[in-house]
C-alpha cells in the first residue's frame, strides 16, 4: 500500500548524506539507544561515527544521556547502525520527531529495528536492573507519528508490531545463557513529568507492565516502513507509588547503566547467532 510520510524528502536527503559518510558500509540492523544506554555502542567494532548535526533533518537533543551520534560498524556477525540518543515527544510536542532518523535507517537498508529504553515497572518481579522484552504497547497520548501522512499505508496493522519470531529468538538466547528476561506490555506516557501513583494504578488496570516516555513513535514509523521490530526496556525503578522512593532522571541514568551490561550480552549473542 502506498505511503507518503511528511518526512520523506528530509529522510531522502539524510540517507544520501549518511551513505556518503559511511563510505560503502551498509548496515542491516538499526538500534536505538535509550536514556543511559549509549554505551551499547562501545561494543561496535570498527565504528564509523557520524554526529546528528552532520545529517540534515536529524534532531538536536536536549536530554542528558543522549549523545546524538550515529555509530555504524559490526556487532558479532552483523552490520549495525546505532542511534545514540532520541528526541522525545515531550521536547517538542511532535510525535514524529524521530521519523526522519528511522526512515533514514530504513532507506539505507536496515530491515530490522531494535529499540531500547529506560522504563518504570509495574511488576515487583521485574524490578530495577531487570531487562524486559516488550510484547505490545498501549498508546494513550493521543499522538501518532503518522499524522499528516498520505495514502492507505498510513493505516498500519499493529498486530504483532513487536515481531513474534524475533521475540522468540531473544527468549531462547536469554534462556540458554541464564539471563532473566521479563516480557510484557509497555505504556507510552507523554511526559516529561513522571506518572502519578493514580496513573500507575490506572495503567495496571489497562494491562500495562512497564511505563515510559518513548519508543512507541519509533515502532509505529518502523512498522509503516515495513521494518521488523524488537524492543527492550531496562527497568530503572518500580513505578510511582510502588517503590517508596522519589523518581528523577539522574536515578534513571544510574539504574540504566546497571542493566546495560545484561542487554549488551543479549544483543551480542543475537548478533553472533542470528542468521
Amino acid at each position: 500500500m502506498s505511503l507518503q510520510l511528511t518526512c520523506d524528502a528530509a529522510a531522502g536527503a539524510a540517507a544520501r548524506v549518511l551513505k556518503q559518510r559511511l563510505e560503502g558500509f551498509a548496515p542491516e540492523i538499526a538500534i536505538v539507544c535509550g536514556s543511559g544506554l549509549g554505551e551499547l555502542a562501545d561494543a561496535v567494532a570498527s565504528p564509523i561515527v557520524v554526529p546528528y548535526d552532520a545529517i540534515p533533518g536529524f534532531p538536536s537533543l536536549s536530554v542528558a544521556g543522549h549523545a546524538g551520534r550515529v555509530v555504524a560498524g559490526t556487532l558479532g556477525r552483523r552490520r549495525v547502525a546505532m542511534l545514540q540518543g532520541r528526541v522525545h515527544a515531550y521536547e517538542t510536542g511532535d510525535a514524529a520527531a524521530m521519523a526522519v532518523p528511522v526512515a533514514t535507517l530504513a532507506a539505507i537498508g536496515c530491515g530490522k529495528l531494535i529499540v531500547t529504553n529506560a522504563a518504570g515497572s509495574l511488576r515487583p518481579d521485574a524490578g530495577p536492573g531487570s531487562v524486559a522484552l516488550i510484547s505490545d504497547h498501549i498508546n494513550l497520548t493521543a499522538l501518532n507519528p503518522l499524522t499528516g501522512a498520505v495514502g492507505d499505508g498510513r493505516f498500519v496493522d499493529m498486530v504483532d508490531a513487536y515481531d513474534p519470531e524475533l521475540r522468540a529468538r531473544f527468549r531462547a538466547l536469554a534462556g540458554a545463557r541464564g539471563i532473566p528476561l521479563a516480557e510484557g506490555v509497555y505504556m507510552w506516557f507523554r511526559g516529561p513529568s513522571f506518572e502519578t501513583p493514580a496513573e500507575i494504578r490506572a495503567a495496571k488496570v489497562l494491562g500495562a507492565d512497564f511505563v515510559g516516555m518513548s519508543t512507541v513513535p519509533e515502532v509505529i514509523v518502523a512498522r509503516a516502513l515495513g521494518m521488523r521490530v524488537a524492543a527492550f526496556s531496562l527497568i530503572t525503578n518500580l513505578a510511582a507509588g510502588m517503590g517508596g522512593s522519589h523518581l528523577s532522571h539522574a536515578r534513571t541514568l544510574a539504574r540504566a547503566a546497571t542493566g546495560a551490561a545484561t542487554l549488551r550480552e543479549l544483543l551480542a549473542a543475537y548478533m553472533e547467532e542470528f542468521a
